[in-house]
């Protein structure tokens, strides 16, 4: 299968697969005119890198338990749990990060309000005078 081919069967644009190819998750044969040439199989390894890509894993953590999982089920590769916990965590700390920034623009907003709603008010009593 060409990558033009396996880009079509795994929805992954061609300049991704030369990425994968650079990072060592998949390894084409190249042919006499120079050509990548895919085995059927790496449909499915695209699609597994893609998988965990959409995890938010990066292609070092991948390569480090991309062969077992693709051989065994994830539930047998022990690189995989502390891989998944370690994101976790970081997913957690953004969060908490997040929310302490969120919290920090809504008081920023109340204070916008509430100063102008002050200076509207103080308006309306010197047009009085």
């Amino acid at each position: 299968m060409k990558i033009g081919e396996l880009s079509k069967a795994t929805g992954a644009s061609i300049r991704s697969l030369r990425y994968y190819e650079q990072q060592g998750l998949i390894a084409p044969v190249r042919t006499e005119s120079g050509y990548r040439e895919y085995h059927k199989f790496a449909v499915e390894q695209v699609k597994t890198i893609r998988l965990y890509l959409n995890l938010g894993l990066s292609t070092e953590q991948i390569a480090g338990f991309l062969h077992c999982v693709l051989l065994n089920k994830e539930a047998f590769c022990n690189e995989v749990l502390p891989v998944y916990q370690q994101k976790l965590k970081e997913i957690d700390e953004q969060i908490q990060t997040l929310v302490r920034i969120r919290s920090n623009l809504e008081e920023r907003i109340e204070s916008i309000l509430s100063e102008r709603t002050d200076n509207e008010s103080m308006e309306g009593t010197n047009d009085e005078s």
